[in-house]
């Protein structure tokens, strides 16, 4: 494990690591307050690989997280830590995708599954699933979980679990349902807090009075001066997203709304279209944008300041990773100035006030962001590869690998990002000729 740890360039453990390992490698029960992108999911990876017997094949390890992002994040980063093991089987179980084959998957058995509460539980309903030999039960992002509605289905998921498990609970706050829920399933359990502050040298914040009709023209001011490549703006309401995605439109800035009410297939095309660098701004509502792995955020806006201190500094810590810079603005009307003071005791320093008036538009075109995606209408179920569309649009279709983003590969359609000025030709040479060997048609999103 140290040599495969190595490998993987964990060279020393973050602060939650450090605190909850120990812990978790007793055999304690650990309530951990930590946010995303603090190394937690090593920490519990670390964990709840460590008593796993590879030759029995029934589910030993059971990790609930809120998204089927976050567990695809989680069971990919397991797979990583698994690697020094002989032969450990790790199986995600989330909505958005048929039984069937999970079904299939379970009866070869799996020594850890990663999965959403309400599919977990319909495969126990159904007995699918047995957690008879489950040793450690993990709870990844618990607060967003029960925002999600998701209590229920977890203790009726926890009823199943046997009384000698060791049950592990991250969250980034810590509400009082966080507290009966822990009270509930939890036996004596050990707290580790790692402080959440951003450091000034990291994110710069700036905090705008405005009125609350001007809320819309603000943001567009904002993006106009600022002029980020990516920013994720966070809105209360999905009618809140959908209006300032209307209005950034109608100006000619790229963005898209990420929502609870998106079916998957239209989460996954609006994550792709960001991820890829296609759209400019995502603009997204708190529980829809938990568990986003967005490397290099230039910027965050705060539509309206969060309602909650502790969701406040977990928001804006989105931008400024992995050692880069980062920049959080924050618009606040009149009603929520107790907002602002809580923010302000939280983080121990006075808000950075400016007016609004001194940002001047550098002017040019609008947010125009550098790429295109096009939507193949094959994926990996047609056994579709990366390697299949870089190769038809470098070979036949006569584009420079080095005008080729990212490519993404979902079950039924594929997503490859172009540079904006050769979208047009890649779409045309594409449809006229073939990828693997098949006429399959493609569009620009």
């Amino acid at each position: 494990m140290l040599a495969n740890l190595d490998a993987l360039g964990y060279t020393e453990m973050t602060p939650i690591q450090a605190q909850s390992l120990p812990v978790i490698l007793k055999g304690q029960d650990l309530i951990a307050q930590a946010k995303t992108g603090s190394g937690k999911t090593a920490a519990f990876g670390i964990g709840l690989l460590n008593p796993i017997n590879p030759r029995y094949f029934g589910c030993q390890a059971l990790v609930l997280c809120p998204t089927r992002e976050l567990a695809d994040q989680v069971a990919k980063e397991l797979r990583r830590l698994a690697r020094a093991e002989d032969n450990i089987k790790i199986l995600t179980l989330c909505g958005g995708v048929s039984l069937g084959p999970q079904i299939a998957s379970l009866e070869h058995g799996a020594h850890i599954i990663v999965g959403t509460p309400g599919r977990v539980q319909q495969h126990l309903n159904k007995g699918t699933l047995v957690l008879d030999g489950l040793n450690t039960l993990v709870l990844d992002e618990a607060d967003r979980m029960l925002d999600m509605g998701f209590f229920d289905a977890i203790a009726a998921i926890v009823e199943q679990t046997p009384k000698r498990r060791q049950s592990l609970l991250f969250s980034a706050t810590y509400p009082a349902g966080i507290k009966q829920l822990a009270s509930s399933i939890m036996r004596d359990p050990q707290q580790v807090k790692v402080e959440a502050l951003h450091s000034d040298s990291q994110i710069e914040q700036h905090f705008y009075e405005i009125d609350a009709e001007d809320r819309l023209s603000a943001v567009t001011r904002v993006l106009g001066h600022f002029r980020p490549q990516s920013c994720v703006a966070f809105c209360f309401t999905k009618q809140q997203c959908q209006e300032l995605v209307d209005h950034l439109k109608s100006k000619g800035i790229a963005a898209e709304a990420l929502h609870g009410d998106l079916e998957q297939r239209d989460r996954d095309q609006v994550l792709t279209l960001f991820a890829n660098r296609s759209t400019s701004v995502l603009v997204a509502t708190d529980v829809a944008a938990r568990g986003l792995d967005i490397d290099a955020l230039d910027m965050v806006i705060n539509v309206e300041l969060a309602r909650d201190a502790e969701i406040h500094v977990h928001r804006v810590g989105r931008t400024g990773r992995a050692g880069e810079k980062g920049l959080a603005v924050s618009l606040v009307a009149p009603a929520e100035g107790h907002r602002a003071q809580a923010i302000e005791a939280l983080q121990k320093a006075p808000l950075r006030w400016e007016q609004l008036d001194g940002l001047k538009s550098k002017g040019g075109e609008p947010l125009v962001p550098p790429m295109s995606t096009l939507c193949i209408a094959a994926g990996r179920k047609d056994k579709l590869r990366p390697g299949d569309i870089l190769g038809a649009l470098t070979g036949d279709a006569g584009i420079a690998g080095k005008q080729v983003g990212k490519i993404a590969i979902f079950d039924f359609q594929a997503y490859v990002a172009v540079e904006r000025g050769v979208a047009k030709q890649a779409m045309q040479r594409l449809n006229s000729g073939k990828i693997k060997g098949r006429s399959l048609k493609v569009r620009i999103i």
